[in-house]
């Protein structure tokens, strides 16, 4: 295999247990990964609408979004979310206890916003926090969370990003599962986005059973920053843990390792395939946060394609993970529907140009024997034909960049692989090697 060193390293392989399915959260929603736009990641508290009126948080930014959600191609895409993220808020609840939006950038009130998004074939999302203030400080759902569930539910709102600041770490789970019960109260189908293992993980190992019943996604890292060091550290956290997370994502609950931030200013193209092929793969929530009034075609054309799509939003719902780390190259892999498999090899070297890597080498290359289709998504789409176990078929991958490939096997070989309990197999001495 070109450039490849010969000192060897190991890693733990996950294997699917196709029989077992985690028990989710019973609301019917998010069966396959969220897909919209958020706006935290770009657009922030910028609240200032006198001197910024096109870029601060106001209804207008979430009616322009929708609009151009519907005339640009994103809702036939599959993007359907509009989510509000903190600020939107005013300062005070109402004389009924109740939470309102700040009057003089949401005027119409938040049932007119969510009737305008509505009326575009769209879903509208709000923020708030379980503890007593958003991490803005504005105010917070705890002691109000039967209250500020229905008031959503009035307003006709379609999803709840609930943030865990300004709260008690030992008391988080308990906020968390009180707004999951006072959501389902309401009758209305509101697709629940929680942060409860990110305000854990820095005290013990959250309990991602509890998480699964509660919540329909959640987060367990730190917030997503435009570079490629923010994704990366994503990446990393994600791996070195994915032991514990991989297996509670399904249908109905997903992890959730932050927006999208493709199309901003912080990462290359190549760096920008990769964030959309990786979380392809790890089975995540699609959530955008740019400016899609105003955005390069490449990355348009990137966060529509409807391959990287297809792998992310694919019906068996299981989450890939990382299989293979070796010269500075990561192998990670999903099982999909049809017995076919996503690869994708990530080129963590930002030096020099396109590296070769030996697909033969991946773990699950072993589908192939005696013969599989293979198709290349990224960087650019090829059908590369039937390929055997011992095809000696090379992909160049560019510095920070991603190939990504689909292989389906002519045997009935896949079934085999993916029919044991998940496990850690460097306890029991099998390890997968690469040389």
């Amino acid at each position: 295999m070109k450039g490849v060193c010969a000192k060897m390293y190991t890693v733990s392989l996950l294997i699917v247990y196709i029989s077992h399915v985690a028990v989710a959260l019973d609301n019917g929603l998010a069966l396959k990964p969220t897909m919209g736009w958020l706006h935290w990641e770009r657009f922030m508290c910028n609240t200032d609408c006198d001197t910024d009126p096109k870029n601060c948080i106001s209804e207008n930014l979430y009616m322009q979004m929708a609009d151009v959600m519907v005339k640009e191609g994103w809702k036939e895409a599959g993007y359907e979310y509009v989510c509000i993220d903190d600020c939107w808020l005013s300062h005070q609840r109402d004389a009924q206890g109740r939470l309102q939006a700040d009057p003089k950038r949401f005027p119409g009130g938040i049932k007119k916003l969510a009737d305008y998004v509505h009326s575009k074939g769209l879903k509208l999302g709000i923020y708030a926090d379980v503890g007593t203030n958003t991490c803005a400080g504005y105010p917070g759902s705890l002691g109000h969370y039967e209250t500020d569930a229905q008031t959503f539910a009035d307003w006709n709102v379609d999803l709840l990003k609930f943030d865990g600041c300004y709260m008690n770490w030992t008391l988080v789970g308990e906020g968390y599962v009180n707004m999951s019960k006072a959501l389902n109260k309401t009758g209305r189908s509101i697709l629940y986005s929680c942060e409860w293992p990110l305000y854990v993980w820095p005290f013990h190992q959250p309990n991602y059973t509890a998480i699964r019943d509660t919540c329909n996604h959640w987060r367990n890292y730190a917030d997503v920053y435009d570079s490629w060091s923010s994704i990366k550290s994503i990446l990393d956290w994600t791996a070195a843990h994915q032991d514990i997370i991989v297996p509670s994502a399904g249908p109905g609950g997903w992890n959730d390792p932050d927006m999208l931030v493709i199309g901003n200013f912080g990462l290359s193209h190549d760096q920008q395939e990769s964030q959309m092929a990786l979380w392809a793969i790890m089975a995540a929530p699609l959530l955008m946060s740019n400016d899609l009034r105003d955005i390069c075609p490449r990355s348009k054309e990137l966060l529509q394609n409807k391959h990287i799509i297809a792998i992310s939003q694919d019906s068996l719902g299981k989450q890939g993970y990382r299989t293979a780390k070796v010269d500075n190259f990561e192998v990670w892999e999903r099982p999909l529907s049809e017995n076919q498999l996503a690869i994708a090899v990530l080129n963590k070297q930002e030096i020099g140009g396109p590296r070769g890597y030996s697909i033969n080498t991946v773990p699950g290359w072993k589908i192939c024997d005696p013969k599989c289709s293979v198709t290349q998504i990224l960087p650019q789409y090829k059908e590369l034909g039937v390929q055997t176990r011992q095809s000696k078929l090379v992909v160049l991958v560019n510095p920070s960049g991603t190939t990504l490939l689909t292989v389906t096997p002519i045997s009935n070989n896949f079934k085999k692989i993916h029919n044991l309990h998940w496990q850690d197999m460097s306890i029991r001495d099998k390890q997968t090697t690469v040389l």
